[in-house]
């Protein structure tokens, strides 16, 4: 029994140990002249980026990169496709200045057009939502989206960072929440089990947990009626927006530059998505969590 329980234990750690080495990845740089990060992904990444210049701004921070290179709804596997076949889908928008700029606009951009515009230090990826909590549709095209992003990104030092995204609110009537029975919480922990399982099988060691930020904050006073959606899946332009660039600030600034979004004066002053400080300081609040949470070691 106790030879038997041995040799599995051996046949595990060989069968982690190859995994990793297939997919081997790099760690978060550290304090870069100037860092780079790509975004590859569908309109969820759109909308959690879209405040991020914002927030770099208002904490005086000049030397971040920023590309979002996305479609809407683009799943994993479409992202392979759209590379094998080259064609051009993508919207491709890029931030040098804290201030968003269009490259290519819809349907003129192809995936190289991001990917191999910067030598990027991080890039991360995403599920197209309707997928995002089942797994069948993750093996085998994460992994080939790796390897194309090996094959081709100019820096072989890159991380690759998952960004998990949220369950739809519970007013989503969409036949896509089918998959999870019309359940938020459902949703959430089917996410929640394949983003532990792709970072055991693919080695990715960050994860920017816009997701569990948004349903922790839809149990407080700031949560809305579409749970902080404008539309049950898309974030609202105000909060939502507001406070999935928190965390991405969070995961992604406060380990490679030193500064946490926690205090930052961005408010979104003088426009209809302004929030108060009070909300602010909530976002901010439940970002450094969540992030801190899912990247613990």
């Amino acid at each position: 029994m106790k030879r038997f329980f041995l040799i599995f234990t051996a046949v595990i750690i060989a069968l982690c140990a190859s995994a990793q080495d297939k997919y081997p990845n790099h760690p978060l740089p550290q304090n870069p002249d100037t860092l780079r990060i790509l975004a590859i992904g569908n309109s969820f990444s759109d909308d959690a980026t879209q405040y991020l210049p914002d927030l770099l701004e208002a904490a005086g921070i000049h030397n971040v990169i920023i590309g979002r290179l996305y479609i809407g709804g683009c799943t994993l596997e479409r992202h392979c496709r759209e590379y094998d076949e080259n064609l051009s889908d993508y919207v491709y928008m890029k931030s040098t200045k804290n201030k968003w700029e269009t490259v290519k606009r819809h349907k003129e951009g192809h995936f190289m057009d991001g990917l191999g515009d910067e030598p990027w230090d991080i890039i991360t990826m995403q599920q197209g939502s309707p997928s995002s909590g089942r797994w069948d549709t993750y093996d085998p095209w994460l992994g080939k989206l790796i390897e194309i992003v090996r094959k081709e990104c100019s820096n072989p030092d890159a991380a690759i960072v998952w960004h998990q995204t949220w369950a739809y609110s519970h007013t989503y009537t969409n036949r896509s929440f089918a998959n999870y029975a019309y359940n938020r919480q459902y949703m959430f922990d089917s996410i929640q089990l394949c983003v532990d399982k792709l970072r055991k099988d693919y080695g990715i060691d960050t994860v920017i947990p816009s997701g569990p930020a948004v349903q922790e904050l839809r149990g407080t006073w700031l949560n809305t009626d579409k749970d902080l959606t404008r539309d049950g899946f898309h974030m609202s332009f105000r909060e939502g927006r507001y406070a999935t660039a928190c965390v991405w600030f969070e995961t992604l600034i406060k380990p490679t530059l030193g500064v946490s979004v926690k205090g930052n004066s961005f408010r979104n002053a003088g426009t209809e998505n302004e929030v108060s400080d009070k909300e602010a300081k909530l976002m901010q609040k439940v970002a450094v969590k969540a992030s801190r949470k899912a990247n613990s070691k």
